[in-house]
């Protein structure tokens, strides 16, 4: 999907521009603005097969990504500099090479162009490419899109989803959201949302009265909500066959935000007065790359802990949890987050949405990648 022309939301802390009526429609997109040295996710590992180029859209960039013969990962611009043809189009040589399928000229993994087929076939510095670093990790390809040296240490801890067994994890989940990526993040560190949109799956209305504790360490940011006893959301009632709990009990959800858009949810309940290690729940795992300024890369994963089921029933819960998150997001997230971008696009000025204590979270993730973004600039 091509990104919109329009005008869009500007992030808290970006002064808009003040443009005539005329000019309304050509002013830039201030949300537009993606921070560039910080890890996002391509694609999980498995979804790269080798001797196939794969194209993706990342921050508004074509990307060809394909496995070298060591099994590593490279990833260049997809557009050939002669006639802007996708590289992904092509075909994989030896020598970790791409051949362009329009005039065979081929480039190496580090995005210079090694063979010019044609009349003296001298190679300008105008053929050559950017490339981008690729790792992998916690099961996914991760890329970093900057200019400074890329710092593996910065990449979040996502082990649970090497550590725990296969019935206890879900599938990979991707949704094409046809939303920036910033009203998907504000969507889940304001986990108020989910008595009333995700009401019987996700959350009740007991759960709503209570306002978020904010937590900002370094340049993570995390939001928790606890309610000490409350009506057991159908998501955790399947975990367990304690009656009890299945009724009710104390209920939290604590997700941390990771620059740019990385985020990592603990859900889980316990009967009242007893401790939280002796519930359950699970770890919700969300990864949002954008692709443009309106569409979204949304992978998704989620890993039980203190499971308290047989092997058997963990099986069709493992299918359960997938789609009811699935359905949670794909039919009640994603039609409120599209219209509200929807929305916001038809305003003739940057949107300056009013604010509640909910909002706590997403102001102060904003304050931190406004900062990010301002430095990298």
């Amino acid at each position: 999907m091509a990104p919109d022309s329009n005008s869009g939301p500007a992030l808290i802390g970006i002064e808009p521009t003040i443009y005539p009526e005329n000019e309304l429609t050509q002013r830039p997109l201030a949300r537009a603005k993606f921070l560039k040295n910080t890890w996002y996710v391509a694609m999980p590992s498995e979804e790269l097969k080798e001797g196939e180029i794969v194209h993706r859209t990342l921050l508004n960039e074509p990307v060809a990504l394909y496995r070298k013969e060591d099994g590593s990962v490279a990833a260049i611009r997809d557009m050939c500099p002669h006639r802007q043809v996708p590289l992904s189009m092509g075909t994989l040589q030896s020598g970790d090479r791409v051949q362009c399928i329009y005039h065979g000229l081929q480039f190496g993994a580090d995005g210079k162009c090694v063979r010019n087929p044609h009349g003296s076939q001298k190679i300008s510095d105008a053929l050559h490419l950017p490339a981008y670093r690729v790792v992998e990790k916690h099961r996914l390809l991760w890329i970093w899109m900057g200019d400074k040296p890329a710092d593996l240490d910065t990449i979040p801890d996502y082990s649970v989803i090497d550590e725990a067994p296969k019935l206890h994890i879900t599938d990979f989940g991707y949704l094409s959201a046809k939303c920036h990526y910033g009203l998907m993040i504000d969507n889940l560190l304001d986990l108020s949302h989910i008595c009333f949109t995700h009401a019987g799956i996700l959350g009740n209305p007991d759960t709503a009265e209570t306002d978020p504790d904010v937590t900002v360490e370094d340049d993570t940011v995390t939001v928790s909500r606890y309610s000490e006893d409350a009506e057991t959301p159908g998501m955790i009632k399947m975990f367990t066959d304690d009656p009890e709990l299945q009724a009710r009990g104390e209920q939290w959800t604590s997700i941390t935000w990771f620059p740019a858009s990385n985020l990592l949810l603990n859900f889980g309940a316990c009967k009242v007065g007893e401790p939280r290690e002796s519930g359950t729940g699970y770890m919700a795992l969300h990864w949002l790359t954008p692709e443009t300024d309106r569409t979204t890369h949304y992978y998704y994963c989620a890993a039980r802990w203190n499971v308290q089921t047989d092997d058997e029933r963990n099986k069709e819960i493992r299918e359960l949890i997938y789609k009811m998150r699935t359905f949670a997001f794909a039919d009640q997230d994603m039609p409120v987050i599209a219209a509200q971008q929807v929305a916001q696009d038809s305003l003739d000025h940057e949107p300056n949405p009013a604010k509640l204590s909910i909002d706590a979270g997403p102001n102060e993730y904003e304050k931190i990648l406004n900062k990010l973004i301002a430095e990298e600039n």
